[in-house]
């Protein structure tokens, strides 16, 4: 298959892949390894600040759409306000880094792992232990 130069790009640095650990950091997963595609990201915010987010890391298994866009969406997040939203919708990050339309569930599965993220800081959830189903 043929990659963009921004998913390889993204793909092949990954410079914010790990985890986040202490206070103010909420996790989220979604997917499975046995199905092919799973991410987890770990978002650490101020409460102080509204929601501002201070800090984001991603755990991502599956093709390199799937590493390359949950890369971005870690990186763009960092700075902005928290929210139960990708920073972009699914169709215009499709666009962006020229996912196939067969791999749109991949990318739902990225919104689902950041929506859960970001709902566990919004509602105060511990940091849970990493899951990998």
């Amino acid at each position: 298959m043929n990659y963009s130069d921004l998913t390889r790009r993204y793909f092949d640095a990954a410079a914010l892949a790990g985890v986040l650990a202490g206070p103010g950091t909420f996790r989220g997963a979604a997917g499975s390894r046995g199905q092919g595609t799973w991410v987890q990201f770990d978002v650490q915010f101020d409460s102080q600040t509204r929601g501002g987010i201070q800090a984001v890391r991603f755990l991502a298994y599956g093709c390199p759409h799937t590493i390359a866009v949950s890369a971005w969406v870690a990186e763009v997040a960092v700075g902005g306000t928290l929210r139960a939203a990708l920073p972009e919708g699914v169709h215009l990050l499709r666009e962006r880094f020229e996912v196939p339309v067969e791999k749109l569930g991949r990318l739902l599965i990225i919104e689902d792992a950041w929506v859960a993220a970001a709902r566990a800081a919004i509602e105060g959830a511990p940091r849970q232990p990493h899951i990998d189903s």
